[in-house]
């Protein structure tokens, strides 16, 4: 189906930019919104995002404008590929534009004041707008280079869903509906923060067992976590929950994996953050999740380990040491094991 209006798609990263190619390789016309005009210019000039999606031809049908009214006047529908820490700044002095547009965040992060993930701010900054969340196992660089991917739209708006689908939907990206839009985007927020860990557990060599281990406590704590918050558990068995953590924790293409490799290395957080040179959203969720899974009394013991590596001076030894020596839990918290 063609869309006879324009699909906005507000960021300039890579993400934001793969998605714009998915739009115009499906016959939609795309404006992809950036902040910077020199970058928008460069796009428009080489076609392609040197900055971001280096060696990736834009499709035809995107362009790039670093006028934000020009491209949230045209468009139904707006997909936001945001940074979280810039995402309430870059749109609430739009928002009387945003009244009844389908808004679908696709920013992985938490706000960390309020602890808002990205589609709650969305309600705030435009109550009359239709909300939904993309999230899975979505590598930027995967998706542009038409690897086979899913993911998944997650709306109680169950029109909005059928509508990214029909956009989004093509020969190598598969889109999956789900009404858990909270569970699903937490998936896609908190797999970040164990990416860090998986990441420094591959630089000092661990084996395959100690990251399998690490892979599955992480999704337990996740699952626990979210399930306080009202989420559904059985969320964090498909593509948003254990899709997303499998793939952020295994590829050295993930930027947060990319950290905690650098970390695991050697390098301080700031020297780390500086190589990747771009934003790591573990990073910054991981300060709110600790402080939040304590004032919600939720066991997360990986939450509290990496914390002290990063910003108290442990070590990885140290906190698996920890681990290895804490009492034996249960394997799934919401599997009842009497009689055992």
């Amino acid at each position: 189906m063609t869309e006879l209006q324009p699909i906005a798609v507000l960021g300039g990263g890579s993400f934001g930019t793969a998605l714009a190619n998915l739009l115009a390789e499906n016959g939609q016309r795309v404006l992809q919104w950036m902040r910077d005009p020199e970058q928008a210019r460069q796009m428009r000039q080489s076609g392609e995002n040197p900055r971001y999606l280096k060696g990736v031809k834009l499709h035809p049908g995107i362009e790039p404008t670093s006028d934000i009214d020009v491209a949230l006047r045209q468009a139904e529908l707006i997909l936001v590929a945001l940074p979280s820490s810039a995402l309430r700044d870059a749109l609430q002095p739009v928002a009387p534009q945003l009244a009844g547009k389908m808004l679908v965040s696709t920013t992985k992060g938490i706000e960390a004041k309020t602890f808002k993930l990205m589609s709650q701010i969305l309600e705030e900054i435009a109550p009359q707008a239709r909300i939904g969340v993309l999230s899975g196992p979505n590598l930027a660089k995967e998706v542009a280079d038409h690897a086979l991917t899913a993911t998944v739209i997650a709306s109680e708006d169950e029109e909005l869903c059928l509508r990214v689908q029909q956009v989004l939907h093509g020969r190598t990206f598969r889109v999956y509906a789900s009404a858990d839009r909270f569970g699903v985007e937490l998936g896609g927020a908190l797999k970040n923060v164990y990416a860090i860990m998986s990441g420094m557990a591959a630089a000092l060599g661990m084996g395959e067992n100690t990251k399998s281990m690490l892979i599955t406590r992480a999704l337990a704590e996740m699952t626990r976590f979210a399930v306080k918050l009202g989420a559904n558990p059985m969320t964090f068995l498909g593509l948003a929950g254990v899709g997303d953590l499998i793939v952020t924790c295994s590829s050295p293409k993930s930027r947060n994996y990319q950290v905690g490799f650098a970390l695991g290395e050697g390098l301080s957080l700031e020297e780390a953050v500086q190589r990747l040179g771009e934003v790591a959203e573990g990073v910054n969720t991981l300060k709110v999740l600790k402080a939040r899974a304590e004032e919600l009394e939720v066991y997360m013991p990986l939450v509290a380990g990496l914390h002290a590596i990063l910003f108290e001076g442990r070590t990885l030894a140290q906190v698996i040491e920890l681990l290895m020596r804490g009492e034996p839990k249960t394997d799934v918290d919401f599997i009842p094991t009497a009689g055992f």
